[in-house]
């Protein structure tokens, strides 16, 4: 348990770790390369510890200095585990990997908590096969673990079903500079968080290989090459930076968070557009990107946010200190994360006292929060996180689970500290 106390006009500089979503990228793309590339200001999580750990078993060596990583490359030759890979509950990694043991020989199985068994990846597996590799959920479910018998990937045309998450574009893209053959990637139906799918191609293009995107949509990588080994430095965290953008809202006053990029192709960027539109001050620079509050904008807005699930815990505590209505479109994703996050939101927000409509893939908040509770976290950092937030504006507020931050920001609650 940990009790939030409340504040008020914050006026406080925080930076935040590594981005998790780059981080992965650059690592797994290290680990196939052919050489020593270095990964700095990487993020060091529950998440990131779980990847590390798979990349060693699969061949790669690395080692690291605080945040920065040193990682000699399997240049795409990989070693067969004895033994399963367990990510925990590092979805976006069991994802990206599923992509990458299929280069290696031999039975790779990748498998994962009990949430991690419920979160679907049967679109990839799919995809995997339309392109020589036998690949399988082994408990027929559509979820991990899954089950790869590796001898390389084939390459040709790729056929994938856009489903509940862009990872699984992500993790063919990774892997196909070592297929065989070409290989051409075709999406069926409206991939959600596109902006990931850009931020792999600017990984791989760091690392040397560049994605052609296609006149009719499809993505295009030419094969055999390799990853050059070479020097990636990951910026700041836009996700975990929407922790921080919502108590300068919240609570009035500023916060200063100097290692976010203004130009990042993170998506989850947008929030600080939202929170303009919401009356708060946004100065971006290259210097970092600096959130004056408090709300002042107090009128209904529907956001379509399939491209930015990460953000929406955090505008969703925002929203609840608004007395208008703010309805959060195509989320439907968000049910099959670290947990059900819709449900979750409903569920807590109303403990807080706000008024909250949850339809399938959608809801609506109206505020204003008012009372303190015991907020059950669900096993979920991004809720946590977020309700933090909210007990800086409201007495009462109790994190039931406070070390499910872990996965993706071991010192959050140190950070939090500086805003008082």
């Amino acid at each position: 348990m940990k009790a939030i106390k409340p504040t008020s006009n914050i006026n406080a500089t925080v930076y935040v770790p590594g981005s998790k979503s780059y981080t992965q990228r650059a690592l797994i793309a290290a680990s196939l390369a052919k050489g020593r590339s270095t990964v700095l200001n990487a993020l060091i999580s529950e998440d990131t510890k779980h990847l590390i750990k798979a990349l060693g078993q699969l061949g790669a060596t690395i080692n690291h200095k605080g945040c920065d990583f040193i990682v000699e490359g399997t240049n795409g030759k990989l070693n067969t585990p004895s033994e399963a890979i367990y990510m925990g509950n590092n979805g976006t990694g069991l994802r990206l990997l599923a992509g990458t043991v299929s280069l290696g020989k031999g039975t790779f199985v990748l498998d994962g908590s009990t949430r991690m068994r419920q979160r679907p990846i049967q679109p990839l597996i799919d995809a995997l096969k339309t392109i020589g590799v036998d690949a399988e959920c082994a408990n027929g479910n559509g979820c991990p673990p899954v089950q790869i018998e590796a001898k390389g990937i084939a390459g040709g045309k790729a056929i994938l079903a856009a489903g509940t998450s862009s990872q699984f574009l992500s993790s063919l893209l990774l892997a196909s500079p070592y297929s065989r053959k070409d290989v051409k990637i075709s999406v069926q139906g409206l991939l959600p968080s596109r902006p990931y799918v850009k931020m792999t191609t600017h990984v791989m293009s760091k690392f040397g290989v560049d994605v052609i995107k296609e006149k009719d949509g499809s993505f295009l990588v030419k094969a055999p090459q390799v990853y050059r080994p070479t020097e990636y430095v990951v910026e700041g965290d836009a996700s975990s930076a929407t922790y921080f953008m919502a108590a300068a809202a919240i609570c009035g006053g500023k916060i200063i968070i100097p290692n976010i990029c203004h130009n990042s192709l993170q998506g989850d960027l947008h929030f600080s557009d939202i929170l303009q539109s919401f009356g708060c001050r946004i100065d971006a620079t290259n210097d970092g990107l600096e959130v004056i509050g408090p709300l002042s904008n107090h009128n209904d807005f529907s956001f379509d946010l399939g491209d930015v699930p990460d953000m929406v815990p955090a505008l969703a505590v925002v929203s609840a200190f608004r007395k208008g209505k703010t309805v959060l479109q195509n989320i439907g994703h968000l049910r099959v994360k670290e947990s059900d996050r819709i449900a979750a939101l409903t569920a807590e927000l109303t403990k807080i006292g706000a008024n909250v409509e949850e339809r399938q893939d959608e809801m609506t908040v109206q505020g204003i929060a008012t009372q303190g509770a015991e907020i059950k976290c669900y096993n979920d950092h991004r809720i946590a996180m977020s309700f933090a937030a909210a007990g800086l504006a409201i007495e009462g507020v109790v994190i039931n689970d406070p070390d499910c931050v872990k996965k993706s920001f071991p010192d959050f609650w140190e950070k939090l500290e500086a805003l008082y």
